[in-house]
């Protein structure tokens, strides 16, 4: 039975930083499975952040946090990660953890509908 469980959300001014980690349940080191980073903003619809394979290959983003947002995974604890630097105003949003068995195709692994599994989500708020 996998869960996703996120943490590490906050508040911060813009410029500031935050790293987010998602512990997940169900997976073991031996899988093969997808990770990703998505954010929804009030009135605005899911969109995919970040994505990984579970063996720390064939990292995306979306070009909205590219060269600020780094995203990473600690197999041996089955731990994903997102570091978050100069955060703007336009990055607030609930973030969600979400995963997969197996790796996904490149194209398909920033779109919400490719995983089964997400966890409750993590509100991160940057204020100007």
């Amino acid at each position: 039975q996998v869960q996703l469980v996120e943490s590490g959300g906050g508040s911060v001014q813009s410029g500031g930083s935050l790293r987010l980690s998602c512990a997940t349940y169900g997976f073991t080191a031996y899988d093969q499975f997808s990770l990703a980073w998505f954010r929804q903003a009030p009135g605005k619809e899911r969109e995919g952040v970040a994505a990984i394979d579970s063996d720390g290959g064939r990292i995306a983003y979306t070009d909205l946090v590219k060269g600020r947002f780094t995203i990473s995974q600690d197999l041996a604890k089955i731990t994903l990660y997102l570091q978050m630097n100069s955060l703007k105003s336009e990055d607030t949003a609930m973030y969600y953890c979400a995963a997969q068995f197996g790796w996904l195709p490149l194209y398909d692994r920033l779109t919400g509908r490719s995983y089964k599994y997400w966890g409750q989500g993590t509100q991160v708020t940057v204020s100007s």
